[in-house]
């Protein structure tokens, strides 16, 4: 199963951490690994490049944990404009996840936490 906690500050989705592996299929066939990893990369290619962020993220390759964190969501020496755009796509990112829940409960566990970025 993988597991998504999202964290959120003073109502601003700033981050995720995701652990585990999907398990819905052998690897390979793995559509739900296949499509994790492809949402997870375009929101930190998004974060980094598109909007031109700060993004703290690291990527274990031997044990999948994947932790990003955008410290322009919470509004600290950015733009209005700039954190609202960041907010916006990690919150989206939660969204679509709580979606796919539908079809994938037995394989995907999507929560979220408040806490202080740190």
């Amino acid at each position: 199963m993988t597991k998504i906690v999202f964290y959120k500050q003073n109502g601003s989705f700033y981050g995720f951490r995701e652990t585990g592996h999907a398990g819905f299929a052998s690897a390979g066939h793995d559509v739900l690994c296949a499509a994790l990893s492809a949402m997870t990369m375009l929101v930190i290619n998004t974060l980094e490049v598109a909007y031109a962020a700060d993004v703290d993220y690291k990527i274990d390759e031997k044990t999948t944990d994947i932790t990003v964190k955008c410290k322009a969501a919470l509004g600290d020496n950015t733009d209005e404009k700039q954190q609202y755009a960041v907010h916006g796509l990690i919150y989206g990112y939660y969204l679509q996840l709580n979606d796919m829940l539908e079809d994938y409960y037995d394989y995907l566990d999507v929560d979220v936490e408040e806490r202080a970025y740190r």
